[in-house]
């Protein structure tokens, strides 16, 4: 079954709300073999809300509102729902007096506005509200499902825990959703839609999406079936399909990081690692230890920014800086091998760039990014080196320039240079 997340609020469309709500009930829903196939962001506007609610009512199986059920006049779901489904709204006594109750129990006088909270659609269950003074609703019909929540997340995360999830799961026939994702880099989105759009295009189960993000590539695949088994197996072959076809540019097929699956390679070798960075300003050497246990294998770096710390402690000739600048391949394959043997380490990797936006030169324009890696060869063909030109702004450089550095890394680990 499909289901569809309408968020209630103006703040919500405002730049300083976030709707993280339907986050919650995705994931939730997911759990149920529930597939989420639209969420919308409406504000206080009756008209618009209602024709909203109409449209999903019509599209899916299960309708969840969030919001709009406060005692204020700009609180509008209950109304539009009721039009929506053309059923009459009438005041229910238990709800009423559990009001009064509450706030009497606060030493407070409840506001004679808070009795449309006892406002309920002719034929809804009432949702109790433990944390608020908003009971939800949850009307069937046609063996579809609208359903009513409150905007705080407290209470809405409650509300659904508590008394929606269990009635869900005796309702729906039993469902199961797995997701894959492969992550790849070295591949625009487009070239990596030529190659895979011939094999997953022949699928409607499971569902392909590909995403593009700085430095990488991704593809989330999503299958439902009946029993765990089969909806494990069916995303998993398609996933085997799109690794193949794609190669070496896939890094990981569960959703790991570069960083992660370099560390991973570099700890069951029982290797180590150290890092000499220039334009990246440490962020190579940031994003290994963000994996934990990198302990295990990074040794230390050296943020060599200025070409006197490039020469003073990585032992790079200052003669060699002035006949081929900074950002040249002999600059970038010196900092590697010096890093490496000052280190102790199995492996040195080195960045040296033009991050931008300042800086280019004749022949070496914003962008480019000499990127070496030092192996335990220690002949010249030992030491890998790649020249990258990078587009975008400063921080897009540096975080492809890491990116492109650890995949150097994993790859020469994995046997696939």
């Amino acid at each position: 079954m499909n289901a569809e997340i309408i968020a209630i609020g103006s703040e919500m469309l405002t730049p300083f709300r976030t709707d993280t709500n339907s986050l919650f009930l995705t994931a939730r829903l997911n759990e149920l073999g529930v597939n989420v196939v639209r969420k919308t962001v409406v504000g206080d506007d009756q008209p618009r809300l209602t024709e909203a609610i109409a449209q999903a009512w019509e599209r899916s199986g299960i309708v969840m509102t969030i919001g709009g059920l406060g005692p204020t006049a700009d609180d509008l779901t209950r109304e539009c729902a009721a039009a929506v489904l053309g059923r009459a709204l009438k005041s229910d006594a238990a709800i009423a007096e559990w009001l009064v109750a509450r706030f009497r129990s606060r030493g407070m006088v409840m506001p004679q506005i808070n009795l449309r909270q006892a406002m309920v659609i002719e034929g809804a269950t009432i949702l109790p509200n433990t944390r608020g003074t908003a009971p939800g609703q949850w009307m069937e019909h046609d063996g579809k499902h609208l359903i009513l929540l409150p905007g705080p997340p407290r209470e809405m995360e409650t509300m659904f825990s508590d008394a929606v999830l269990p009635a869900l799961r005796e309702r729906l026939p039993r469902a199961y959703l797995r997701r894959r994702q492969l992550r790849m880099t070295g591949l625009t989105e487009s070239a990596a839609e030529e190659i895979i759009a011939p094999i997953f295009t022949r699928y409607t189960n499971p569902v392909t999406t590909i995403l593009a993000t700085l430095g990488e590539i991704q593809v989330h695949l999503m299958s439902t079936a009946p029993t765990e088994a089969e909806a494990t197996a069916c995303v998993d072959d398609l996933a085997a399909q799109l690794e193949k076809a794609l190669g070496a540019v896939v890094f990981s097929n569960d959703g790991k990081g570069l960083e992660t699956v370099a560390g991973s390679l570099l700890a069951a070798r029982g290797e180590s690692l150290a890092v000499a960075e220039s334009c990246t300003g440490g962020l190579l050497g940031e994003r290994v230890t963000a994996v934990a246990g990198s302990s295990k294998y990074f040794l230390g770096g050296v943020v060599s920014y200025a070409d006197a710390v490039k020469e003073s402690l990585l032992g790079v000739p200052a003669v060699m800086i002035e006949e081929h600048g900074a950002v040249s391949e002999p600059v970038a394959r010196q900092m590697a091998n010096e890093v490496r043997a000052r280190l102790g380490a199995t492996y040195g990797l080195s960045i040296t760039g033009i991050a931008g936006p300042d800086g280019a030169l004749p022949g070496k324009p914003v962008g480019l990014v000499y990127i070496a890696l030092a192996t335990p060869d220690g002949t010249p063909d030992g030491t890998k080196v790649a020249m990258k030109k990078f587009t975008g702004e400063r921080e897009p450089v540096r975080w492809q320039a890491a990116q492109a550095a650890l995949d150097l890394l994993r790859r020469h680990l994995a046997g696939l240079d």
